[in-house]
């Protein structure tokens, strides 16, 4: 890490915890060249997602809206809000895992509907209705692959 002060690559951490927030590492440097002591915080850089719509639209991705999908979907289930709470956690965790920067709704459709199906086949019905819109003709298809 550069110094502020004189420029000199030569530093060192002599302090290190986390930031107030939890979500950063407070470090405290000190340079060898001039003994002056300076404050860096790190931080995790995470890669901004866009989800690609069936109309080729693009929307920031939005955790909150697999989670009331499945809410809805398990609704009427015996079904827990803590199950519901990890199954979003581990499809976002496949998600982010993907590294991609963009990604088809329809393969976020595809996890949803693949985790509902370990914990309870009857939550894919109305998934896969609302997934294929109303009236659709090829509201049964995905449901096949399951």
């Amino acid at each position: 890490m550069k110094c502020p002060f004189c420029g000199k690559e030569d530093t060192r951490v002599i302090d290190s915890r986390p930031a107030d927030d939890g979500a950063s590492i407070r470090r405290r440097r000190q340079c060898d060249a001039c003994s002056k002591r300076f404050t860096t915080y790190e931080k995790v850089e995470t890669i901004p997602l866009v989800v690609i719509k069936k109309d080729n639209s693009r929307e920031p991705y939005d955790r909150s809206k697999i989670e009331s999908g499945i809410f809805r979907s398990c609704h009427k289930r015996h079904i827990s809000v803590e199950q519901i709470k990890e199954m979003t956690d581990e499809i976002e965790n496949a998600i982010y895992n993907l590294e991609d920067k963009e990604m088809q709704s329809s393969v976020i459709g595809e996890m949803v509907m693949k985790k509902l199906k370990e914990v309870d086949v009857l939550t894919l019905l109305p998934t896969a209705s609302a997934w294929n819109g109303a009236g659709n003709n090829q509201k049964r298809s995905p449901l096949r692959k399951f």
